[in-house]
Order: C-alpha cells, then sequence, then structure tokens
C-alpha cells in the first residue's frame, strides 16, 4: 500500500470512530509509543546494533572480573542490588532474560520461601532514551565543541554524541584496559575514529583535556570504583582543572549527592550553578521519569 492509500484508510478509519472517542483515539495516536517500531531513526537503529555487539562481549550483569572495588559496593548496598546496564538492557529485553530464568527482578527475602522483594537495580550507562534526552534537549548545539566522557566505559556517551550532536570531538577517559578495547572495537566497525578518541588513563593526568572541554560527562563516575579518598583526590583535580568559563557539566547523580561526605577544598556556589532541566517533552509518555530526573546540568561561573 503507498503513501496515499494507506493515508485514505487512515482518514477512513477516524471517519467511522465514535464522535465522543475520537479525541481519546487522537491522544493515543500523538503519546503512545506503540509506533516506536515504525518511527526509529537509522542512529536509534545503529545504537541498537551496538548494544546487541557489546552484549556478546560481556556477562549479563556487565561487570567484568577486573572491576573488584565495584563488585564489592554492589553487594554492600543497604538493598540486595545488581548492575542492569541500561543501554544493552531496555525494560523489553529484561523481561525476556527473566522469563528465560537469566535474570530477575526479585530476591527470596527468606531463603526457600514465596517471600519476595524487589532487586535495585544500578547502570553505569544512560539508555537510549536518556542519550537522546541529554542530546536533544538537556545540551545546546554542540557544533565546535569538544566533549568529554570521564570513565567511558562502554562507550555509549560518545557513540551517542557521534549520532546525535555536532561536537567536534567526543573523547572518552577510561582506566580500565577491556573496557578501552570494547570501545576501539565499536569506533573501528562503525568508523567513529574521525571524532571519537578514547584515552587508556586516570582522569587526573588529564588536566589540559579538563581545562579546554566545553562539556563533561559523569555518570556514577566514582563512587563504585574508588576509595572515598580517592574519590576526593579526583573530584578535587576535577573542580580545579574544570574552570572554563560556561563550560558544561553533565552529571548522575547530582554534584551534591555525589560530593556529600567527601572532603573536597571548594563550595559547589563558587564553582557552578546547576540550569534546571524540563521534563515536559515527556510528560506523557512511557518513559522512566525518574531516571531522567537523575540528569543534572550544571554551567561553570
Amino acid at each position: 500500500m503507498d503513501f496515499q492509500s494507506a493515508r485514505r484508510v487512515v482518514l477512513q478509519l477516524l471517519g467511522t470512530t465514535a464522535p465522543a472517542d475520537v479525541p481519546a483515539l487522537l491522544n493515543w495516536m500523538r503519546t503512545t509509543r506503540d509506533f516506536d517500531e515504525f518511527t526509529h531513526d537509522n542512529n536509534d537503529i545503529m545504537l541498537k546494533n551496538i548494544a546487541d555487539d557489546l552484549r556478546k562481549c560481556l556477562p549479563v550483569e556487565a561487570v567484568l572480573c577486573s572491576e573488584h572495588l565495584a563488585l564489592q559496593e554492589i553487594r554492600q548496598q543497604p538493598e540486595p542490588t545488581v548492575h542492569v546496564d541500561a543501554f544493552l538492557y531496555d525494560e523489553d529485553f529484561i523481561d525476556t532474560l527473566c522469563e528465560e530464568g537469566k535474570m530477575s527482578r526479585n530476591y527470596c527475602t527468606v531463603c526457600g520461601s514465596h517471600r519476595t522483594a524487589p532487586l535495585g537495580f544500578i547502570s553505569h550507562s544512560f539508555s537510549l532514551t536518556e542519550l537522546k534526552f541529554i542530546y536533544h534537549h538537556v545540551l545546546p548545539d554542540l557544533s565546535g565543541k569538544v566533549l568529554v566522557d570521564v570513565g567511558s566505559r562502554l562507550g555509549t556517551v560518545l557513540y551517542g554524541g557521534y549520532l546525535y550532536s555536532s561536537a567536534v570531538q567526543l573523547c572518552g577517559v577510561e582506566l580500565n584496559g577491556q573496557f578501552c578495547q570494547l570501545q576501539e572495537m565499536i569506533i573501528k566497525k562503525y568508523q567513529f575514529g574521525d571524532r571519537i578518541k578514547v584515552l587508556h588513563a586516570d582522569i587526573c593526568t588529564q588536566s589540559s583535556l579538563l581545562q579546554t572541554a566545553d562539556v563533561i560527562v559523569m555518570n556514577n563516575v566514582f563512587e563504585y570504583f574508588l576509595t572515598e579518598a580517592q574519590q576526593a583526590s579526583a573530584w578535587n583535580y576535577i573542580i580545579h582543572n574544570v574552570r572554563k568559563q560556561g563550560s558544561l557539566l553533565v552529571t548522575v547523580p547530582s554534584l551534591q549527592e555525589s560530593l556529600m561526605g567527601l572532603q573536597i577544598n571548594v563550595q559547589l556556589s563558587s564553582w557552578v550553578e546547576e540550569i534546571p532541566l524540563s521534563l515536559d517533552v515527556y510528560s506523557q509518555r512511557d518513559i522512566d521519569q525518574e531516571a531522567l530526573q537523575q540528569i543534572h546540568l550544571y554551567k561553570v561561573l
């Protein structure tokens, strides 16, 4: 069926709908996600293909054996918590894994009984929805700008920036060599190398990069990977070097939460101001609002 024929069929269907139900039908058509499979653009499809490639290289929990501290921190959470990478596994994929017995949303509160409670989920990657929110609604036009992702891990921020923004350079800094190798694999396969660069390095050795960056992204960046003393040292280094007036920071969670209890040598109010974000663009959609609310934007003073 060609476009004109399909258009006539849709209009005919609307014409046969009870008048009292037309507003509800039109509202459903505007807000439903039932059409997602027909409306995904090529960039969405490419990111889903990247997620497919990465899933084949990682265990289900997407945490490497070399991440000893991260594994320990996850186990020490107040409630049983598992790492579920939001880029690799959307809600539908998690449902499939649960049906196959490869993952669970619940844990047994009394071993051997049927008393269960929801598991806590944590992710160190942004989901596809969160990436699109950041690049389409949080950040301004990045033409000619340099973006740095601190702790780039799987590289999702970099791939999203390549596809959804005009940033001239997207630089990931990752301490774990295995994750760097995975990023390089994706960059080579999808030919992202003209704008994406990955550094296998400690961010505390990258003063020049931090000083020149226009946008810095930090998603659950230190808490699960460094001791409190190391976290304080890393944050002090970042605060000392990120001084370019007007440069932007995108963080999860908020800076206030990340710095709580750490020995930091600056008042936040003298370094940055937070820019309020609006979730109105997703107000009527089946979107994880709580996840989007964890994203914070700051401007360096």
